[in-house]
């Protein structure tokens, strides 16, 4: 990893010296021991921060989605002759090109606005996994080495395999290494383990309606509605959310667990064609709410039900962005 942060840190030198972007968004070493944080360069100097390990948690699309909307929405009050581009950097692994895939299909904004710098990626550390792995202890200080996380915490120095707290999202991912970019830097990751990536929904799927929909209602008694799933979420952009709508009003402000049930619901059929499994919303949640296997069980339809796997390429459209008279199975629509 040593050797790709020295060469990201050179590319985005270059970048801001050639004024190809005006701002580069990658990561930084966390204030907190092994945590790191999204951050913004914007000067040569400043690239030296950057850095890319297995900490680096974050989905960087929806920062460069928030950065263009602002500056755009900036510039209209500028005249028309005068507008000028804005264009962002971006480290990039597997599912963060994903989203920003999903972003051009939506034309949300253009490719020369985003410079893609593709990152390989072997997956990233779920803290709260780390967190029970250590048994709750605080954790001093650690350095991740050879596959192994070396800590000190307030319970003594101990020692867990990397392997065993990378985040769910990671253990099956199909889509590790970038899929489109300006520039690689690194050689392509060794694939996960993608034929396992709808076990668990599959043995969700095996069981009765009514056990389903228990399990449904059981985590969604959890959510507290902070919101911090949407937030995170690379592909949750709407200028006013449904669930701050008061004309209709879909869902009320109060603590009536069936407006967090809705809330809910509706956000995970937003998400049809557009979840990329990057995990940002899970990682997240505060109260440890399953969204995870109810956003995969959307996926694995559409996979099945449309040949989709979201944000797989820029020609493969979103199943709800576009229609195929041969290929849809819902006969009743030429049959009524």
């Amino acid at each position: 990893m040593e050797n790709i942060e020295t060469k990201l840190r050179e590319e985005a030198k270059k970048l801001l010296l050639e004024k190809k972007a005006d701002v580069i968004i990658g990561y930084e070493k966390g204030t907190l021991p092994l945590t790191a944080t999204p951050c913004f360069i914007t000067t040569p100097e400043e690239a030296d921060k950057l850095v890319w390990n297995n900490l680096c948690t974050q989905n960087l699309a929806k920062f460069v989605h928030d950065l263009i909307t602002v500056h755009k929405n900036s510039q209209k009050r500028v005249k028309p002759e005068d507008r000028k581009k804005k264009v962002i950097g971006v480290v990039a692994r597997g599912c963060t090109t994903r989203s920003l895939i999903i972003h051009l299909q939506e034309r949300q904004y253009e490719r020369d606005e985003v410079y893609i710098i593709g990152v390989p990626c072997d997956g990233y550390l779920d803290g709260k996994g780390l967190k029970v792995a250590v048994g709750g202890a605080d954790i001093v200080e650690g350095t991740i080495d050879g596959g192994q996380i070396k800590m000190k915490t307030s319970d003594g120095d101990k020692t867990v395999a990397l392997k065993d707290v990378l985040a769910d999202s990671c253990l099956t991912c199909r889509f590790n290494n970038p899929i489109i970019s300006d520039i690689m830097i690194g050689q392509n990751a060794p694939a996960m383990n993608p034929d396992a990536e709808y076990n668990d929904v599959k043995d969700f799927e095996s069981k009765p309606i009514e056990e389903r929909w228990a399990y449904f209602v059981k985590e969604m008694e959890k959510c507290i509605r902070c919101n911090a799933c949407r937030q995170a979420c690379p592909s949750c952009y709407c200028p006013t959310c449904f669930v701050e709508q008061s004309q209709p009003q879909w869902v009320g402000i109060g603590e009536d667990k069936t407006d967090a049930q809705v809330f809910q619901f509706m956000r995970l059929y937003h998400m049809v064609g557009r979840c990329v499994d990057c995990g940002s919303c899970v990682s997240v949640c505060p109260m440890g709410v399953d969204l995870r296997k109810f956003l995969k069980k959307i996926d694995k339809d559409c996979w099945e039900l449309f040949a989709n796997r979201a944000g797989s390429s820029m020609e493969d459209m979103p199943p709800l962005g576009k229609y195929d008279e041969h290929h849809d199975k819902e006969d009743f629509i030429f049959n009524p």
